[in-house]
């Protein structure tokens, strides 16, 4: 166990907590009592958030001082990473698959979303980042009430369940993994580069015990990796007054 943590009444434990829909609204902001509850459980232990989206949207929904908020920070996935305020060394998703190939797989989720029949598109289908790409056939410009809509379409039709269906037939050889999450598109990266490539910066730490809570803890679902990892005490929760809820069952807060 490192010093740093002597601090918690449980120096060998971390909470990590994806982001949109766990300790925010799906795309909404932090509120007041979260934010208070977190504040305490660090009182008992470390406390870190993984999510897909990068650092800056992060910021939006936690907050412009989440880095001070949280013990360690994983935007990306873990591919940008901060520990106690401090930017851990970086990857890259372009660096992997190289311009060739990443320009293939564009084209192709550019000719499909044209081709796909559906109520609204808006725009911003593809969105690159640093450790993947996000895809969305409504496209991310989309309106809250749009984004509401497309949703419930989605679940009815599974448009995103056949359009990685159609990404794994094409792209076989690339070594890469779907992971469908929030409400209107998927994440693609590399195999190992889904929220258990966090874990990675939590090596040495000397933790015993690691909790996570996620909304999308199902097959197919961005959290569904790290919440089934051998190392890892997974909680399947539907909402952020549920994450609060677990919260003080677990630690008392």
């Amino acid at each position: 166990m490192t010093s740093d943590w002597a601090n918690r009444e449980f120096p060998n434990t971390i909470c990590l907590f994806d982001v949109d829909g766990t300790l925010t609204p799906a795309r909404g902001v932090i509120t007041p009592e979260m934010k208070k509850t977190l504040e305490d459980l660090r009182k008992k232990c470390v406390v870190g958030f993984v999510g897909g989206s990068d650092f800056a949207k992060q910021k939006e929904q936690l907050g412009v001082n989440a880095v001070d908020m949280f013990d360690f920070c994983f935007s990306e996935n873990g591919l940008t990473a901060f520990r106690k305020g401090t930017k851990l060394p970086e990857n890259s998703f372009l660096q992997y698959l190289g311009e060739e190939r990443y320009s293939k797989l564009v084209n192709f989720c550019l000719r499909y979303i044209a081709d796909l029949d559906i109520p609204q598109k808006r725009g911003t289908f593809v969105e690159f980042r640093q450790g993947m790409v996000n895809i969305s056939p409504i496209g991310r410009n989309c309106s809250r009430e749009e984004r509401n809509n497309y949703e419930v379409f989605d679940l009815k039709h599974g448009i995103r369940e056949k359009f990685v269906e159609a990404l794994e037939k094409e792209f076989p050889d690339y070594s890469l993994k779907y992971s469908i999450g929030g409400q209107i598109s998927f994440d693609v990266f590399p195999v190992g580069w889904d929220k258990t490539y966090c874990l990675r910066h939590l090596e040495g730490e000397g933790f015993t015990t690691i909790h996570f809570f996620g909304d999308k803890a199902f097959k197919g679902g961005n959290d569904w990796e790290i919440y089934n990892h051998e190392s890892v005490t997974g909680h399947a929760i539907k909402n952020p007054e549920e994450t609060q809820a677990v919260l003080k069952e677990i630690f008392h807060i």
